[in-house]
């Protein structure tokens, strides 16, 4: 597949399953088992259900959903996106009571494509800067030397 129609599928991804809920379209563009790189350096097998459960926890648990695609690149069989999420906390997330506060997260994905779907990712998203926004860690006092 050329990297056009890989992040052409990215794409697809963000824009049917995150932003339309469509969440059938996963199996279109991952893999029936691929490998997805955690940030603690473990690596975790996944499929397209795990992707439908995850983008399900968090569709329950946040509205007004906005998803933007700030940059995405690719080459040979990668394709890079940098996204941000802008949306407010309105259901139970991970057992955190739902706050009502609107949040903004960003995240850099990078995902390796073969036959046209993905068989490999490396996800970061700033996991403590959200926690922070909830509300359920303070931000740290600063000071002015």
């Amino acid at each position: 597949m050329s990297v056009e129609r890989n992040k052409e599928t990215f794409r697809r991804y963000i824009e049917e399953v995150w932003i339309g809920g469509n969440l059938d379209v996963a199996d279109e563009v991952f893999a029936g088992k691929y490998l997805a790189h955690q940030s603690d350096g473990s690596v975790l097998e996944r499929g397209p259900e795990d992707v439908k459960r995850f983008v399900s926890e968090w569709r329950s648990a946040f509205s007004d959903v906005v998803n933007t695609i700030e940059d995405m690149i690719g080459e040979g069989d990668k394709v890079v996106t940098r996204w941000m999420m802008r949306a407010t906390h309105s259901g139970d997330f991970r057992g955190i009571a739902a706050t009502g506060n609107r949040i903004t997260v960003t995240g850099i994905g990078i995902f390796r494509f073969s036959d046209g779907k993905v068989v490999e990712s490396w996800d970061s998203l700033d996991q403590l800067g959200m926690i922070r926004q909830l509300g359920v860690l303070a931000e740290p006092e600063h000071t002015v030397q």
